[in-house]
């Protein structure tokens, strides 16, 4: 049978920006197999499955493959998708007040806002369905300097350090002094320790940007032009050393620069009794192209 599929940019207001996703509208009946198959045809950082929800009241049950593996949960194809599945289903209902998404993945039930302004891209955003926790220690400064091709020195800015945050994939994350040091960072296959890694500085490209970051070495691609999953364990990152005062706060984290697909994503936190209580991640995606898989 002949299934619908979509693609976007995701994490951008324009087309050939931010993270290219797959979404197959049509995909019951397919297995894993075959699912990670057409992921490796589409090779791009990730493809999305729909399905039917297990419990009739949500939205849709999703599946997320790399050209490598599957993922229990992922934010652009988050995004993307929930973006995607109120567009085709209540056209007419987005353009007056924005829909609540509700998408079953691996990890849970992820509770999505799509909005569509006059004027402006499709957007949305979900609330972390797992708060980002400490997930193991980073290596010493003077092997991820090795790793990376920088000087040890370059790596650290204020109280940031080295560590591991997860808030539902695990990402080694590393403080670097500046924007320069970022872009001479060297992308490569095989992640230090098995989990990919983000490095980022406080300096950005985009006025609106609090930080600016690249992902690297992390599920068969060499480098992610952006990673909501990263920025939502970010979030646990700023907590251990750039704590925010208690209430609402909104990050802008700009990634994909050095890929020449440059991308924004939001990180809202709200912050009570200077504990964490709750995390959302944000962003625009676009259209690009439909098919059909034959």
């Amino acid at each position: 049978m002949a299934r619908r599929f979509y693609t976007l940019d995701v994490f951008t207001d324009r087309a050939l920006a931010g993270n290219p996703l797959a979404v197959v509208i049509d995909a019951d009946g397919l297995d894993t197999t075959a699912m990670q198959a057409i992921a490796r045809e589409f090779n791009l950082s990730e493809t999305v499955f729909v399905f039917e929800p297990r419990d009739p009241v949500n939205t849709a049950a999703l599946r997320i493959f790399t050209p490598t593996r599957e993922l229990p949960f992922a934010g652009h194809p988050t995004i993307g998708t929930a973006c995607l599945l109120a567009h085709l289903r209540e056209p007419a209902l987005l353009a007056a007040q924005d829909l609540r998404i509700v998408l079953e993945e691996q990890i849970g039930e992820v509770v999505c806002v799509a909005r569509h302004r006059r004027g402006a891209e499709l957007a949305s955003y979900f609330t972390l369905p797992r708060l980002p926790a400490k997930a193991g220690d980073a290596p010493t400064a003077a092997a991820l300097a090795k790793t990376l091709g920088i000087a040890a020195g370059e790596i650290g800015f204020g109280h940031h350090a080295p560590t591991v945050f997860s808030a539902g994939v695990p990402y080694l994350f590393v403080p670097l002094a500046s924007q320069d040091a970022v872009a001479r960072t060297r992308a490569f296959d095989a992640p230090l320790g098995d989990l990919p890694l983000y490095v980022y500085c406080r300096d950005s490209t985009s006025p609106e940007a609090h930080y600016h970051a690249r992902m690297l070495g992390g599920f068969g691609i060499s480098e992610d032009p952006a990673t909501g999953s990263a920025a939502a364990a970010f979030a646990g990152v700023v907590m251990a050393y750039e704590p925010p005062g208690d209430g609402d706060h909104m990050l802008m984290i700009e990634q994909g620069v050095e890929m020449g697909r440059p991308s924004l994503i939001s990180l809202g936190m709200v912050v009570e009794g200077g504990q964490l209580q709750s995390a959302t991640i944000g962003g625009s995606a676009v259209i690009v192209s439909e098919g059909k898989l034959l």
